[in-house]
């Protein structure tokens, strides 16, 4: 009879060194942290590259994982802040991202019943590279806007615009999605 593995049990096999359990991991969780890279990555590519380094410092930095969460919850947070960590190498290598000054705009909230998850994230991954990684990270990873700024090296106001830019620009490409049947409440 085979035993079922778990990706908490699969933490100690990783944290002596196991290759076997390593390899568990890595093939049990590399679709989930994938489509957290994609998010945040320009492209497939970068996307891959991004899973590929998160998973070396998590085997790396396996002894640094407490058990205050899941294990699962700490690989996540690893992929995300090495996703940071490419925007920000790739913010000095010469690509930039205008952060501009905070603006109030009254947001707005719509209507989403024949959107396909797939669909909104492709739509996401079209954001710009500023907006797209603010609003991943305050949106769908719960990132305060201190702690996206203290990461980032903005200031809060800079990531509220970022985020109220990006809700904009989201509103529009799902408009023209929808085809214009789009419902403001």
């Amino acid at each position: 009879m085979e035993q079922t593995v778990t990706i908490e049990s699969l933490y100690e096999g990783c944290r002596v060194g196991n290759r076997q359990a390593q390899e568990k991991l890595y093939h049990s969780m590399a679709s989930k942290m994938l489509g957290v890279c994609l998010r945040y990555a320009r492209s497939t590519f970068e996307a891959e590259d991004m899973l590929q380094s998160g998973f070396i410092k998590v085997f790396r930095h396996i002894d640094s994982y407490r058990g205050a969460g899941s294990f699962e919850g700490w690989i996540r947070r690893i992929m995300v802040n090495t996703a940071i960590e490419i925007y920000r190498k790739n913010l000095r290598g010469g690509l930039s991202v205008e952060i501009d000054e905070v603006y109030d705009d009254a947001q707005q909230t719509f209507s989403m019943d024949a959107l396909e998850c797939e669909d909104l994230l492709r739509v996401i991954q079209t954001l710009p590279p500023g907006y797209r990684l603010v609003f991943n990270m305050y949106a769908l990873e719960g990132f305060s806007h201190k702690e996206i700024a203290d990461a980032l090296q903005i200031s809060e106001g800079a990531s509220k615009s970022q985020l109220s830019r990006a809700r904009t620009w989201l509103k529009e490409k799902l408009k023209q999605l929808e085809g214009g049947n789009y419902e403001s409440r």
